[in-house]
């Protein structure tokens, strides 16, 4: 019996901007949808520039609402292929989603099964966790299901930690990057 033929167990979301964080936990979802027999449903959210709000106060013509929808499926399809490569992850039926609503919001009304679980990344470590997580926060106060928290992989803390001496202009020791 193949994994695209059945669903013994409802649905796995998560959250997908192409941030390391949302790659982390698509990866992470991809592996849980494996061990549950489960669906995989990528979801990426968007929202017009200024956000709805602006978008309400001056309506944005229907030719450039559709080109910035068609954006979003194009972003969607390219972090699948930099993840996945050409094909689903094998024995996992995948249903990529791109929805107009903050992404907090979105992931939150789609992972509306009591047998979904909803997977986001965590987010920063330390004093950067302040500015960042709000989407996962939102998620945990919010969904009706399972909430999986993924934490930031180590090779982003590297990158970060990286960015930031490169920023100041400070010397890089690069083996400290392969450990």
């Amino acid at each position: 019996m193949s994994g695209y033929d059945t669903c013994t167990s409802g649905r796995v979301v998560v959250g997908v901007s192409g941030s390391l964080g949302s790659v982390t936990a698509l990866r992470r979802a991809a592996a849980e949808a494996r061990r549950r027999e489960a669906e995989l449903w990528p979801v990426l959210a968007w929202e017009p520039p200024g956000g709805e709000l602006a978008a309400r106060r001056s309506p944005t013509p229907p030719a450039l609402v559709e080109e910035w929808q068609r954006l979003a499926r194009e972003r969607l399809l390219v972090v699948l292929g930099e993840v996945f490569g050409e094909a689903a992850p094998a024995g996992v039926p995948l249903h990529g989603l791109v929805v107009r609503a903050t992404p907090g919001l979105a992931l939150v009304e789609t992972a509306d099964r009591d047998d979904d679980i909803l997977v986001v990344g965590a987010g920063r470590r330390g004093w950067h966790r302040a500015f960042s997580g709000r989407v996962t926060r939102y998620c945990l106060t919010h969904a009706h299901c399972p909430v999986l928290a993924v934490p930031p992989s180590p090779l982003e803390d590297a990158l970060t930690s990286a960015h930031r001496r490169n920023t100041w202009h400070l010397p890089l020791n690069v083996r400290q990057l392969s450990s």
